[in-house]
C-alpha cells in the first residue's frame, strides 16, 4: 500500500507529510515520511466547532433553529435581520457574504459593524461564521470551548488537547488554528464514521451527527456542505487548506486522513487520494 501511494504521489509530482487509513475500526496503513507529529490543520478546526455545537444540542442548550445572537454576550447594537438568523445558517455558510476573516482588535465589533445583506442565503465561504458559532456556543455552555471539547471529545479519544488559536479577547477562534497528527485526525473521522460512538460509548448523539452530515447547500466545488463538513456522493470530509483532509466512506467503513503542504495543487492531491480510496475499496491494493 505504501508503494502504491508513493507511486501515485511521484507520478503527480505531489508530496505529503503523513497519511493513515482505518478500515472497519483498525489502522491498516500509516505512512509518515518524516516525523509523526502534529501539523496545522487549518479549517478542519471548523468541523470541531461543529462538534461543539452538536454537543451543546445534545445537552439541550441549543438547536439549529436557535438565533445565534441569543448567545452573543455583548452590548453592541445588532441589525434586526442578523438577530433573527439561526445557528443553521452560520453552520452552512449561508448567513450572507462576509470578508474572509475577522479583523481588528475586537472581532465581534468588526463583524457586527459590517453593512450586509442578511437576506442572502447563498453559500459564501468565510472564517467569520465559524468564529461566531464558536463564540456563541462558548457562551451557551458557560465555559472555555477547548476545555469543553477536551472533556467530551479529545480525552475520550485519548487525544491530548491540541494547540489552537483565539481571538484578541481570548475566545476560541473556531475557524482555524488547530494542530493535529494524522492519527488524531483519523480518529476524529472514525468517530463520525461510527455515528458519534467510540469504544462502545456515545460521545455525540447519532441524531446530531446525522444533522451535521446532511447535505444542505451546494458549493462552487460541486460538492455539498453540511454543518462545517463537506459532503460528496460517497464520502464526507473535514477539510483544511493546502491539503489537510479526513475522508470518511460510510458504506465501506473506510477513513483516510492525510496532512500536507500542497499550496498550489490541493485539488489534485484530493483527486489522487480519492483514487487511492477507490483502489482500497475495490481490492486493487491490499495491506
Amino acid at each position: 500500500m505504501i508503494k502504491h501511494l508513493c507511486r501515485y504521489l511521484e507520478n503527480e509530482g505531489l508530496d505529503i507529510h503523513a497519511a493513515e487509513v482505518i478500515r472497519n475500526g483498525s489502522v491498516i496503513f500509516h505512512h509518515c515520511p518524516d516525523e509523526d507529529k502534529r501539523y496545522p490543520v487549518y479549517s478542519v478546526t471548523k468541523s470541531l466547532t461543529s462538534a461543539a455545537f452538536s454537543l451543546a444540542c445534545d445537552d439541550g442548550l441549543l438547536t439549529p433553529e436557535t438565533p445565534l445572537s441569543d448567545h452573543l454576550d455583548t452590548d453592541i447594537k445588532m441589525n434586526e435581520a442578523f438577530k433573527a438568523m439561526p445557528f443553521s445558517r452560520f453552520l452552512t455558510m449561508t448567513a450572507g457574504e462576509y470578508p474572509f476573516r475577522p479583523e481588528g482588535d475586537d472581532w465581534l465589533r468588526f463583524i457586527l459593524s459590517l453593512d450586509k445583506d442578511y437576506s442572502d442565503t447563498a453559500y459564501h465561504y468565510s472564517n467569520i461564521p465559524a468564529y461566531l458559532v464558536g463564540r456563541a456556543v462558548e457562551n451557551a455552555v458557560g465555559g472555555d470551548l477547548m476545555s469543553y471539547l477536551d472533556k467530551r471529545i479529545f480525552s475520550p479519544l485519548a487525544i491530548e488537547a491540541p494547540a489552537y488559536k483565539t481571538c484578541p479577547q481570548g475566545h476560541f477562534y473556531g475557524a482555524t488554528g488547530m494542530e493535529l497528527s494524522v492519527h488524531e485526525l483519523a480518529l476524529l473521522g472514525l468517530l463520525y464514521l461510527n455515528k458519534g460512538r467510540f469504544g462502545g460509548v456515545s460521545l455525540i448523539s447519532e441524531s446530531s451527527v446525522s444533522q451535521a452530515l446532511t447535505p444542505r447547500v451546494l458549493t462552487p466545488a460541486g460538492d455539498s456542505y453540511g454543518y462545517f463538513f463537506r459532503i460528496a456522493e460517497d464520502h464526507f470530509s473535514m477539510v483544511g487548506k493546502w491539503g489537510q483532509r479526513c475522508m470518511v466512506y460510510p458504506v465501506s467503513g473506510l477513513v483516510i486522513a492525510y496532512l500536507s503542504d500542497v499550496r498550489e495543487r490541493p485539488d489534485a492531491l484530493y483527486e489522487l487520494m480519492k483514487r487511492f480510496a477507490a483502489d482500497i475499496i475495490s481490492g486493487r491494493i491490499l495491506q
